[in-house]
C-alpha cells in the first residue's frame, strides 16, 4: 500500500510516517519501481503500535525502545514492565506538580481582591521576593 492509505488506516499522518522512517522508530519503506514509498500490514502494526504508545505519553525515545522490545520475540518481559513502571513514576511525578500548581493558583486567586484596586497577591507571587 502507498503511504496515503498506511496513514489511513493508522491513523497516523503521512508527515510523520516519514518523520518515524528518518528517526528509525520504524524501518524505511519499500520503494516501487517509480519510486514512491510502499507500505506492508506490518509496517501499518507498527504505526498502530507507535500512535498508541504516543496517546500513553511514552518518548519517541521510549517508543523507539518500545518497538524493537516488541519485535524481539526473545526479549524479557521485565524489561518492558521496567521501562513501563519508570514512565507511570515520571507521569506521576507531573501530576503532582500540576496539583500543586493548581493549588497555589487557586490559593493566589483566593486571595486576590480582583477588584479595581493595583494590588495583586497573584502579580506579586510572580514577581518573587524582592
Amino acid at each position: 500500500m502507498n503511504i496515503g492509505e498506511a496513514a489511513k488506516i493508522s491513523g497516523v499522518n503521512s508527515k510523520l510516517i516519514r518523520h518515524y522512517e528518518e528517526i528509525g522508530i520504524i524501518p524505511k519503506a519499500s520503494r516501487s519501481e517509480s519510486g514512491y514509498r510502499t507500505y506492508a500490514e506490518a509496517d501499518v502494526h507498527i504505526l498502530s503500535f507507535v500512535k498508541r504508545a504516543r496517546n500513553l505519553g511514552f518518548s519517541m525515545k521510549e517508543i523507539k525502545k518500545l518497538v524493537s522490545l516488541w519485535r524481539n520475540k526473545t526479549r524479557a518481559s521485565s524489561e518492558v514492565k521496567t521501562l513501563a513502571l519508570k514512565h507511570v513514576e515520571e507521569m506521576e511525578k507531573k501530576i503532582n506538580e500540576l496539583q500543586e500548581m493548581v493549588k497555589t493558583l487557586k490559593h493566589l486567586s483566593k486571595n486576590c481582591h480582583g477588584d479595581g484596586r493595583p494590588d495583586c497577591p497573584i502579580l506579586n507571587d510572580l514577581a518573587g521576593p524582592k
